[in-house]
């Protein structure tokens, strides 16, 4: 037997409740994620997103008591609307940060509109409702609904949307859904408004150009990008954990991570070299090897010029990383297949975590983590993480940790130096000029230390022992000076880090 026409009616305007929810979360978080991409520090961007959105919200329910006919017809036009605004917001945002000089109040400007829209539509359904279910039962379906579509949007996003879609084909989808609910609406309630043909007119043209924008949205993705990189780009994905975009220009590839560079292939040899050779070479006959970060694989290319060495542990969290350098043949071949090294075992975990679980000891790690730009990363610059690196490094071994420019941010690249001695360590801090960064420093850690040069790989293009006595010496304006300590409960690196750098 079928159900009640009404009824039909009635689920469909509850079932509507679930997508609005479902939506709404989405275009929050694709929003608080672009933030963290091009603005850094996640932290403070998905703080004041959730913020400003949740208050947008309330003003949208505030100004829903202003509307008081035609119900039906404001509904689904607002449904429309956010399709619209939501739809193409990533596309705006991407296209907005090189082109405009207040990418934030765009960002904020968009936020405020879809939250109000959003926050319209929930108070709208309740009075489309009200002479129909019983306000008790009213209120309990619409907020069940409302809690599911959320859950919904938390677990799809991050597993299936961003890894598999991206960013730009997410906000088309769920753009669509919501001008396909004002679809069904204007075709199960066509007798109750006489503006629906007119409103099924906007619905069907907003579907028709969402549907073009998921199409091309890769295009539409690689020109935004063009304008950011001004640069080729031949390789583009955003991974669950950041935006991975490769360029390349008259042979020199770039990689960037949340557009912020990590190399240049013209002259990466001289950071890798400088990161790993200063301590590794003072090293007696090291056989164990731990690298943290150093996802493409260069760091384990300086490791390997060792012939002493018999495992090499890489903990790198974004698998996309990994298996990008390690099968793309022209990447592989910048780091002489080192990912695909018989000695070679690679974790793809937080290092954080990692570190704090495991017990076998290394004669040598490499700390080759982005630099403090956020409290995610930050956690591993804290004398808490130190702290644990201790217990898994040989007594005789030492580590290496890359601390940012001493030039540009002096203050931060001593505060990485006073929290690795804060915590008992030895330090010899150290810089070297990389032409893509600028002057850049290094922290080596120990608590035992061959002052000998045990041995050093004849194939390398940069460094000399020799040479390191220099890069140990520090001019006036990049002097060691007195910072507080970067602790798990203040993050005062962060905040050195931010200053100095102008995020």
């Amino acid at each position: 037997m079928n159900a009640h026409p009404t009824n039909q009616k009635h689920l469909l305007l509850l079932f509507s409740v679930l997508i609005i929810a479902t939506c709404g979360l989405i275009y929050e978080l694709i929003a608080g994620t672009l933030a963290s991409y091009l603005l850094g520090d996640s932290i403070r961007q998905f703080s004041l997103i959730i913020g400003l959105y949740l208050f947008s919200m309330g003003i949208g329910s505030f100004l829903s008591k202003f509307i008081t006919n035609k119900l039906l017809f404001w509904f689904i036009q607002i449904e429309i609307l956010v399709g619209v605004v939501g739809g193409f917001s990533s596309t705006i945002l991407f296209f907005a940060f090189e082109s405009a000089s207040g990418f934030q109040l765009i960002l904020y400007a968009l936020i405020m509109l879809t939250g109000i829209l959003v926050g319209l539509e929930i108070p709208l359904l309740m009075k489309l409702l009200k002479d129909k279910i019983e306000f008790g039962n009213l209120v309990s379906q619409v907020f069940t609904f409302d809690y599911i579509g959320a859950l919904f949007a938390s677990i799809l996003f991050p597993l299936f949307m961003v890894p598999y879609l991206g960013l730009l084909r997410t906000s088309f989808l769920f753009g669509l859904l919501n001008t396909i609910v004002a679809i069904i609406m204007c075709y199960k309630f066509k007798h109750e408004s006489r503006h629906i043909a007119a409103l099924k007119t906007q619905a069907f043209t907003v579907s028709i150009i969402l549907v073009a924008g998921f199409i091309f949205s890769k295009r539409l993705q690689k020109m935004a990008e063009s304008i950011a990189y001004n640069e080729p780009i031949i390789f583009s994905k955003s991974s669950p954990y950041q935006r991975i975009v490769l360029t390349n220009q008259k042979g020199n590839t770039k990689l960037y991570l949340n557009n912020n560079l990590q190399f240049s292939s013209a002259d990466e040899y001289r950071y890798h070299e400088a990161l790993v050779h200063p301590g590794l070479s003072h090293i007696p006959s090291p056989e164990t090897i731990l690298i943290l970060g150093g996802g493409d694989g260069f760091a384990v290319r300086e490791v390997l010029k060792y012939p002493s060495v018999k495992q090499i542990t890489l903990v790198d969290l974004d698998p996309a990383i990994t298996e990008l350098f390690k099968s793309t043949p022209f990447l592989s071949q910048l780091n002489q297949n080192a990912l695909s090294s018989p000695k070679l075992k690679i974790i793809n975990q937080d290092a954080f975590q990692w570190v704090k679980q495991h017990r076998e000891r290394f004669d040598f790690i490499i700390i080759d983590f982005p630099d403090p730009s956020n409290f995610s990363i930050g956690k591993l610059y804290s004398t808490t993480f130190y702290r644990e690196l201790k217990k898994i490094l040989k007594p005789e071994g030492a580590f290496v940790v890359q601390s940012t420019s001493p030039f540009v941010a002096r203050k931060s690249f001593w505060c990485v130096n006073n929290t690795i001695a804060a915590e008992g360590f030895r330090t010899i801090p150290y810089h070297t000029y990389v032409p893509s960064f600028g002057e850049w420093g290094y922290i080596l850690g120990y608590n035992q230390f061959n002052a000998q040069t045990q041995f050093i790989p004849g194939n390398l293009k940069y460094y000399r022992p020799e040479e390191f006595i220099d890069m140990a010496r520090f001019p006036k304006d990049m002097a060691a000076m007195q910072t507080d300590i970067n602790k798990l409960n203040n993050q005062i690196l962060i905040h050195y880090f931010e200053d100095e750098w102008g995020i």
